[in-house]
């Protein structure tokens, strides 16, 4: 390899996102027994993560961690490196077995593996245990609503997220093929759902995302839950000032009970304008595996992807079980179109629900708009 190898990544900025990455770079590049290989990581913040376009990152970087919605555009791009090519066959189909959920699928697009899972999340329901915990069932949500004690991240794309999330629930997910996104009956029953409760919700959740709703949440005694929100395992224990989050499965809108949740979560993808691709591969392949997550990985503050540490007693011990409290949001959670004109058409309908949720524009009008958006995005 060389006396003098560095490679660079780009994450996220959130410590679940950062720090992880830190560590694992710096045991990664101590076990190469060579002092001249180097990681180093720089993050952009969480609106940049979900936003920015993969071929400026794949430019500048070696490694990115990445959100699965941007495979399409990548694939047809020719920007990234397909593991398939990189890591043993073996190997690869471990890590698709360790996967939770649909993680690691969620990365598989156009017949390769475009990156791999090292971080699963969900819409999940979190809740404040010494205020009451956790709900059932919608109608429950909207009580509290009503008594002003939900709090809701509705900053695109989230607001997004909410109606995909309740037209999954009820038993009619949206399209992730070309036609019609969601059948008129149910997109107007799912925005309904979500009226019922931000008729009630503060204007300033509009401008939260999970981050955000979780620290009002957890900050004094104002806000008993939030019913759809990202799994952030790490406010599951007290830190200053700031109380335990319970997280939990979802409250059902319809008779499926805690289902189709929109996936979230974070792969490692390599660019395809890297010299050191054999290195990068080692290390993503580490990174994804049981050894790492359930160890390093989350010792490091990193929230895993790869369901043996789900499953593992100190990995839930150290977050409230919020891992083994939310599997079963998780394994039947949803998977979002990944088709290139995807990431637009996100920023677009997360608008449109908005103003339903605002009252601006009717049901049966922002389903129409919501339709003929994503027609468009082909």
């Amino acid at each position: 390899m060389g006396n003098s190898i560095h490679l660079a990544g780009m994450t996220w900025s959130d410590p679940r996102g950062y720090d992880p990455m830190v560590a694992t770079a710096e045991v990664f590049a101590a076990t190469k027994q060579n002092p001249g290989v180097t990681i180093s990581w720089d993050k952009r913040s969480l609106q940049g993560f979900e936003s920015t376009p993969v071929e400026e990152l794949a430019a500048r970087y070696d490694l990115m961690v990445i959100d699965h919605p941007h495979v399409g555009a990548a694939a047809r791009q020719g920007i990234l490196l397909p593991f398939d090519d990189l890591l043993d066959q073996q190997q690869l189909a471990t890590l698709e077995e360790q996967s939770v959920g649909q993680s690691y699928r969620s990365y598989t697009f156009a017949g390769h593996q475009w990156a791999l899972p090292i971080d699963a999340a969900t819409q999940v329901q979190a809740a404040r245990p010494d205020l009451g915990g956790p709900v059932q069932h919608w109608r429950e949500v909207a009580e509290l609503a009503a008594r002003g004690e939900i709090v809701l991240p509705l900053r695109a794309p989230h607001a997004l997220m909410c109606y995909l999330t309740l037209t999954a629930n009820i038993g009619n997910p949206a399209s992730v093929t070309e036609g019609e996104w969601v059948e008129s009956g149910a997109g107007a029953r799912a925005l309904e759902a979500i009226k019922g409760v931000t008729a009630h919700v503060d204007d300033a959740c509009y401008g939260m995302d999970p981050i955000d709703a979780l620290e009002a949440l957890a900050d004094g005694s104002r806000y008993r839950l939030s019913p759809l929100i990202y799994l952030y395992a790490r406010y599951a224990s007290p830190s200053a000032g700031l109380h335990a989050v319970g997280f939990h499965d979802i409250p059902a809108l319809g008779s499926l009970g805690p289902a189709g949740t929109v996936l979230g979560g974070t792969g490692i993808a390599i660019s395809s304008r890297t010299k050191h691709r054999e290195l990068c591969a080692e290390y993503a392949g580490w990174i994804a595996g049981a050894d790492c997550q359930r160890d390093l990985y989350v010792r490091s503050g990193g929230q895993p992807g790869n369901a043996v540490a789900w499953e593992d007693a100190g990995a839930n011990e150290a977050v409230g079980n919020a891992y083994r409290n939310t599997r079963r949001t998780l394994d039947n959670a949803w998977l979002r179109p990944r088709h290139d004109g995807y990431l637009i058409l996100q920023e677009t309908a997360s608008g449109i629900v908005a103003e339903a949720a605002k009252g601006e524009v009717s049901p049966a009008a922002a389903v129409r708009a919501l339709n003929d958006a994503y027609r468009d995005s082909f």
